[in-house]
C-alpha cells in the first residue's frame, strides 16, 4: 500500500475512533444527567408537620423530609420544590401569599419531572368534611350517622361542580408549562379506615356511620383527582391499595397519616414521615425510578 494512502487510512481510522469516543462520552454524560424536578402541591406534597422544616418559605410549612425530598435523596434528581400547606388548585396560577410566586412558575420546557397532590383543600373538602363530622360525632357520643344524615351529598356535589373542573385545568396549565416532563399524580392515602374502628373514636371523633361516609368523600375527590390526571395525560399514582391498613386509626409505626386527637405531628390528619416515605416509594415505583 503506498506510504500517503497507509496514512490516510490511519488518519481516517484515528478520526472515527475519535468521534467514537466523543459519541461514548457524550451519551454517557448525557444518561447520568440528573432529573429536572418540580415539585408542586398542597401539605401532602409539602409535609406540613413532619420535621424538619424548610426554613426557606415558614408560611407554607414545608418539611425537607417530605416526599419529593425522598425521591430526590434516592434518584439523585435536581428538584425545586415549591410545595405549599393551605395550597388549592388557584395556587397554581395564582399567589398564595405576598412573596410566594404561582406555583406552575417553576416548570418550564427544561423540566423532565414534576410530582403533585392537589385538590384536598378546593371548596374546604377536608377541613369541612372531617370538622363537620367531628363535631357530629362528639355531640352523637360516636352513635349513628349524623354527619352523613345533615349533609347527605353536599361535599361529593361540590367536587364534581367545583373540584374536577378546577382540577383538569390546573393539570393541563402544568402540562403545558413543562410538556417535556413526566408529570405524576398522588392520590391522597386512606385517612379512615374501611370500617367503624370503636377503637378509634378517642383519636378520630367520627360517629360509627360517618366513617365510611368520610372514607367515601376521599374515594370521591381521589376519582376525581384520577380522571383530572388522565385529562391531562398525566400519571396518576393510586393509593387505594397500598394504604389500606395504615389509616389514622392504627398506632404509631403502622398508621401513614396522623388522627385529630392525641397524634404525633402538630398538625392533625397529615401524612407523618413514615407515610411520605411511603408515597415517595410508591410513586417511584410507579413511575420505575430507581
Amino acid at each position: 500500500m503506498p506510504k500517503r494512502t497507509l496514512r490516510n487510512v490511519m488518519h481516517t481510522s484515528i478520526a472515527l475512533a475519535g468521534a467514537l469516543a466523543f459519541s461514548l462520552t457524550a451519551g454517557t454524560a448525557h444518561a447520568s444527567a440528573p432529573l429536572d424536578y418540580v415539585a408542586l402541591g398542597d401539605s401532602y406534597s409539602a409535609g406540613s408537620g413532619v420535621l424538619p422544616v424548610d426554613p426557606t418559605n415558614l408560611l407554607c410549612l414545608r418539611s425537607t423530609a417530605n416526599y419529593p425530598n425522598v425521591i430526590t435523596a434516592r434518584t439523585g434528581a435536581r428538584l425545586k420544590d415549591v410545595t405549599c400547606g393551605a395550597a388549592q388548585t388557584k395556587h397554581f396560577t395564582q399567589s398564595q401569599y405576598p412573596g410566594v410566586a404561582p406555583q406552575v412558575n417553576a416548570l418550564s420546557t427544561n423540566t423532565d419531572l414534576v410530582t403533585l397532590t392537589i385538590g384536598g383543600n378546593d371548596n374546604g373538602t377536608f377541613i369541612n368534611a372531617l370538622t363537620a363530622c367531628g363535631t357530629a360525632g362528639v355531640l352523637s357520643g360516636g352513635k349513628g350517622s349524623p354527619c352523613k344524615d345533615k349533609h347527605g351529598t353536599s361535599f361529593t356535589d361540590q367536587i364534581d361542580t367545583n373540584t374536577y373542573p378546577a382540577l383538569k385545568a390546573a393539570l393541563q396549565t402544568v402540562r403545558a408549562k413543562a410538556p417535556n416532563a413526566r408529570v405524576a399524580v398522588l392520590g391522597y392515602p386512606w385517612i379512615t379506615p374501611a370500617g367503624a374502628d370503636r377503637s378509634c373514636f378517642a383519636k378520630l371523633p367520627i360517629a360509627t356511620g360517618d366513617v365510611t361516609y368520610l372514607r367515601g368523600i376521599q374515594a370521591h375527590l381521589n376519582a376525581a383527582v384520577e380522571r383530572a390526571s388522565e385529562a391531562a395525560g398525566a400519571t396518576y399514582v393510586d393509593f387505594s391499595q397500598v394504604s389500606e391498613g395504615h389509616d389514622a386509626c392504627k398506632p404509631a409505626g403502622t398508621r401513614w397519616i396522623e388522627p385529630l386527637l392525641f397524634g404525633d405531628s402538630v398538625i392533625p390528619v397529615h401524612p407523618n414521615a413514615l407515610g411520605e416515605r411511603r408515597m415517595a416509594e410508591h410513586a417511584m415505583s410507579v413511575l420505575g425510578l430507581g
